[in-house]
């Protein structure tokens, strides 16, 4: 068998063992591959992005906080708000497959388990039906017989429901404040000076005032 460039003649052989092993750090490396997609659309990352998004652009401070942070705070309200699952799958399905007590295939269903656990009760019914449906999928007993492929596009969407819901809960008392500023520039005949340039530092003393920054994460942690 000619070499691949960059991958050593021996990588491959006709020993079964061996064949086993190059397939198994095959689809390791696809699975870590997958990873930004796993994180995005079956964890808890993407109702925490949009809500922190929302928060920034109802304040209106352009680019403050930076990206950097937002994404930052929303990987380890991620991983906090996952851990036990994380530590479920771990103990059930990661180290038994360590042990050798279990074959790879055992491993990742088991390890679909809590996953799945955790998106069913995050996902409504109607948009997981919507996919069942469309899908042609038997009506699943219990939730480790879901499909994924319903799944995680059910709680995709279940997900961005709730964080708009929730971005608009908070648009609410900033948008009174710039609607108050903007009469009151208008009454003063003052048109030409934009509302916003006013009503920003009032936005942000009252985001202050009522400590906006732990209302928002306690809410986030408290929505799953």
């Amino acid at each position: 068998m000619n070499a691949i460039p960059g991958i050593p003649a021996d990588f491959f052989t006709n020993q079964p063992q061996d064949v086993a092993t190059t397939l198994q750090l095959l689809f390791v490396l696809t699975v870590l591959s997958l990873a930004p997609a796993i994180l995005v659309l079956m964890t808890s990352f993407t109702r925490i992005i949009i809500v922190l998004s929302f928060v920034r652009t109802s304040l209106s401070t352009q680019q403050m906080p930076p990206n950097q942070v937002l994404v930052g705070l929303a990987l380890f309200l991620t991983f906090f708000v996952m851990a036990p699952v994380y530590g479920q799958i771990n103990t059930d399905a990661i180290q038994p497959y360590m042990k050798n007590e279990m074959t790879q295939k055992q491993a990742l269903t088991r390890a679909q388990v809590p996953i799945k656990k955790f998106m069913a009760d995050e996902t409504r019914e109607k948009d997981l039906q919507l996919f069942l449906n469309y899908g042609k999928y038997k009506q699943p007993a219990k939730v480790s017989d879901i499909p994924l492929t319903a799944l995680v596009p059910a709680f995709t969407i279940s997900e961005l429901k709730t964080a708009f819901q929730m971005g608009f809960m908070i648009f609410i008392p900033f948008l009174v404040i710039d609607m108050v500023v903007a009469s009151i520039l208008m009454a003063m005949g003052m048109m030409m000076l934009p509302p916003v340039m006013i009503s920003l530092p009032f936005k942000i003393l009252l985001f202050i005032m009522v400590d906006g920054w732990y209302l928002i994460v306690e809410s986030l942690l408290k929505s799953f």
